[in-house]
Parts: C-alpha cells; structure tokens; sequence
C-alpha cells in the first residue's frame, strides 16, 4: 500500500543554494529536465529539513514520526504536452530515520539513505553535520540569522530568492532501478528568512568528477521554521 499524503510540520529547513554553470548543471540531470536559470545561473542545493508529526490525517499528532533529512536538488524546468512545468530534482535523499529508510520508495514516494546527523539548533544560530551510512555523501552546515542576503548572491534581494523557489513544490527523486517518483510539498503559509553562512561544506557539490572546479559555488542560504505541511505522491 502507498500512502497518497502525509501531513506534519517543518520544524526547521535550510535551503542551502548554490549557484552552478548551466552547462554543468544539466549534465547531472535526466534528459526530460533543463536547468532553472537565474541571473544566467544554474541552482542546486540541499535541502536540510527537520520534520514532526508525520503522520496520516486520520491519525493523532501525537503518533506522528520526526527526523533528520537532507535532499540533494537542483531547480528545473520541463516541458509535455501540458506546457512548460517547474520544479526539483532531487538526485539523492538521506534521513536519520530508519523508518524513512525502510519506508521510502514504498509506503511513500523517494528513497531515503540512511544517514547519520549531529544538530545544534539554537533558533537563531543552527549548526548541522551530516555523514551517510554508505559513506557516498557527507556535510556541515553552520548559519545564523540575519537581516538580509549575503553579499555576492545572484538574487537581489530575498524577495527574489523566496519567489524563485517557492514554485519548486513538485520534486521528482532520483529511484535505484533508474526511475523517478514524484511527491508535492504543500504548504500552509510559505516565509523565509535569511541567513550567515560561516560554514559550509558539501561533499556532493565539491566532487570535481560532477563539478570541475569553480563551476559549483555557494551562493545563499534561507530558513523556514514552523509550517504546517503536507506531502503528497504523484501519479
């Protein structure tokens, strides 16, 4: 059996963006996908999220399951014969859920690795390490809030920076049998806010094989806490 929707809450997520060579972008992507551009720009990332009460609707809050996530994706567009779509893709999932682990890909949509995280979460200053189980990908993310973009980024303002991701809500994730699965991240109410990145480090975007150097940069990072949500599989 699928679950068609689960619904919780984004305690914390981290939008952790970089800002990436089309060219090289689009050769990590399947054929069907091309980069979303900005500012001549391809954009990747990794979504850290923290989620709570994931649960079914028909069950109570307090059955509902939390974990530690990392989604590794790329902002795309596609085209079919209903016009022109945007969205993510999404290459890789870790959890430090077994659940998840053991869930994902057959109660609900997308693998998930397993993986291991070490969190500090002080509301306005959060420190993240990630390593997987599988030894493929590691992070560490340190941040805080702050009153706006760092300097440099490739939106101009976070106005811009919450516009261009707040339509990615459909994800297509990256399966082992060389398929993909699609889930819709719906949201209640949609705010971000920005943040100082002291840290960053990112196996994934740091492979040269994927990425020669210079063509994968760090660009800005968002954080959303708090919304209610729901995940929904699509067919």
């Amino acid at each position: 059996m699928r679950l068609s929707r689960v619904h919780g809450v984004i305690r914390r997520r981290l939008l952790v963006n970089f800002r990436i060579d089309p060219d090289v972008a689009q050769a990590q992507l399947p054929k069907r996908f091309r980069p979303k551009l900005h500012g001549g720009y391809a954009v990747g990332g990794i979504c850290l999220i923290r989620l709570e009460e994931i649960r079914p609707r028909f069950l109570p809050r307090v059955l509902g399951l939390s974990s530690e996530n990392a989604a590794h994706r790329f902002a795309v567009t596609w085209t079919d014969d209903a016009g022109e779509h945007e969205g993510v893709y999404i290459p890789r999932r870790d959890s430090g859920s077994l659940m998840n682990h053991l869930a994902g890909g057959r109660l609900f949509s997308g693998e998930h690795h397993r993986a291991q995280f070490s969190v500090t979460d002080a509301e306005d200053a959060i420190d993240i390490r990630m390593r997987s189980a599988d030894g493929a990908v590691s992070l560490h993310v340190a941040a805080a809030v702050a009153p706006e973009l760092a300097n440099g980024s490739i939106f101009e303002s976070l106005r811009h920076a919450s516009d261009f991701f707040e339509p990615g809500s459909l994800g297509y994730s990256a399966m082992s049998n060389g398929t993909l699965e699609a889930t819709r991240l719906r949201t209640h109410e949609w705010a971000v806010r920005p943040l100082r990145v002291d840290a960053v480090e990112s196996s994934y975007f740091a492979d040269a094989a994927r990425f020669p150097p210079g063509s994968a940069t760090f660009d800005c990072a968002l954080l959303m806490r708090n919304i209610a949500h729901e995940w929904e599989s699509v067919r």
